[in-house]
């Protein structure tokens, strides 16, 4: 695409003490924006993909955004309901939802998981190189629109974690009936992330890395360290908890894991016909880690605002240029990191090169990274 996209704006900053300047108000005056009318039909089925959180980790899309998503949704006489995959077990993780504030009354519409109660509720798809077959979760696939609700913030293997990773992780099955997590968003992290080494001389036998595995894959059999191999799919959780660097990466490989995102991301957007799928991301209480983990960090960067855009490669570029023009907050992970042209926070923090998703994105045909940032004017 050689033309600029829009990304509209909403800074968090709040200069009148009016509701309309209120974050929730400008949420609003973005939805206006977005001409839903024009993208969503009668009866049409549109899932509001966001992500739930974790026991622990709270600062993910607030509630009250979430609102006035499915109200502006169904204003359109669509039927929107709120979704993601399973991620820990199913109904475990709808206890989850509810405990942080997202369920049908809260939302005004329907939380369901996409993949299941069971998480093996999918669709095998073609994605290409280099993943092969991914399950899609049916409720996405089947869904005739989707608004991509997604908290901006850091991740151990993304770097960067906003709407691509929330399509390519959250839009695909942790697992499948026939073939397991090989074709489910395990390949993501197995295809890039290489093997994983323990040395035991510098190991305190916290068992941090045990209890933060989301699949039971690490024991400690006469206080070693034991991985399954058939079972582990990279997630890298344990490497990220691990207080004594005794676990690490070995054969770790960036560009193929960003490729594989970015391929994953459009293998979800497949599925639906242009016009029908709407990006938001949420740049607020920006915190290091992803929301899967078992707690929430404070903010990196100060509250910047909210951006939407119809364009995915656009919203991303726009988030992380804002990001990185962004000082490092104090009392945060960030805290004493240096950056300046060419390092953000994220980069320092995880040494990951998040800008590859993008350009894949754009290079697969999700958008452009030229945009036009308009800001929501008062």
């Amino acid at each position: 695409m050689g033309t600029e996209a829009r990304v509209y704006f909403a800074s968090a900053r709040v200069l009148k003490w009016t509701h309309e300047e209120s974050l929730p108000g400008k949420l609003e005056g973005l939805l206006e924006k977005a001409g839903l009318e024009g993208r969503f039909k009668k009866d049409d089925a549109v899932a509001v993909k966001t992500h739930f959180g974790s026991h622990g980790a709270h600062r993910i899309v607030r509630p009250i955004f979430l609102r006035k998503v499915t109200d502006a949704v169904g204003r359109t006489g669509a039927a929107p309901f709120v979704t993601d995959t399973v991620r820990i077990k199913g109904l475990e993780y709808l206890e989850v939802a509810n405990s942080n504030g997202i369920n049908h009354l809260s939302m005004g519409a329907p939380v369901v998981l996409a993949d299941g109660i069971f998480g093996n509720d999918n669709i095998l798809m073609d994605a290409g190189d280099p993943l092969g077959q991914v399950a899609v979760a049916t409720a996405i696939h089947d869904a005739q629109g989707m608004v991509v609700v997604s908290h901006v913030k850091g991740h151990i293997n993304a770097g960067y974690a906003g709407a691509i990773k929330n399509l390519a992780m959250g839009g695909i099955s942790g697992s499948h009936r026939s073939c397991g997590w090989k074709c489910g968003r395990g390949s993501m992290h197995m295809i890039g992330m290489g093997q994983f080494n323990w040395d035991a001389d510098k190991c305190e036998l916290c068992y941090q890395c045990q209890e933060v595995c989301p699949l039971e894959c690490i024991s400690f059999p006469d206080e070693k360290f034991s991985l399954d191999n058939e079972k582990c799919w990279r997630c890298g959780r344990c490497v990220r908890v691990c207080p004594a660097d005794a676990i690490e990466h070995e054969g770790a490989d960036d560009e193929t894991f960003m490729g594989g995102l970015a391929a994953a991301a459009k293998t979800v957007l497949s599925t639906f016909e242009p016009r029908k799928v709407l990006y938001i991301n949420f740049l607020l209480e920006i915190q290091p880690e992803c929301d899967c983990m078992p707690g929430a960090d404070v903010p990196v960067v100060q509250d910047l605002g909210i951006m939407l855009s119809d364009n995915l490669a656009a919203i991303e570029q726009a988030s992380m240029d804002m990001i990185a023009g962004a000082a490092p907050l104090a009392g945060s992970a960030a805290e004493g990191l240096e950056t300046g042209p060419g390092m953000d926070v994220f980069k320092a923090l995880h040494n990951r090169p998040w800008e590859i998703q993008f350009k894949e994105c754009e290079r697969l045909g999700l958008g452009t990274r030229k945009y036009e940032l308009i800001e929501l004017s008062s």
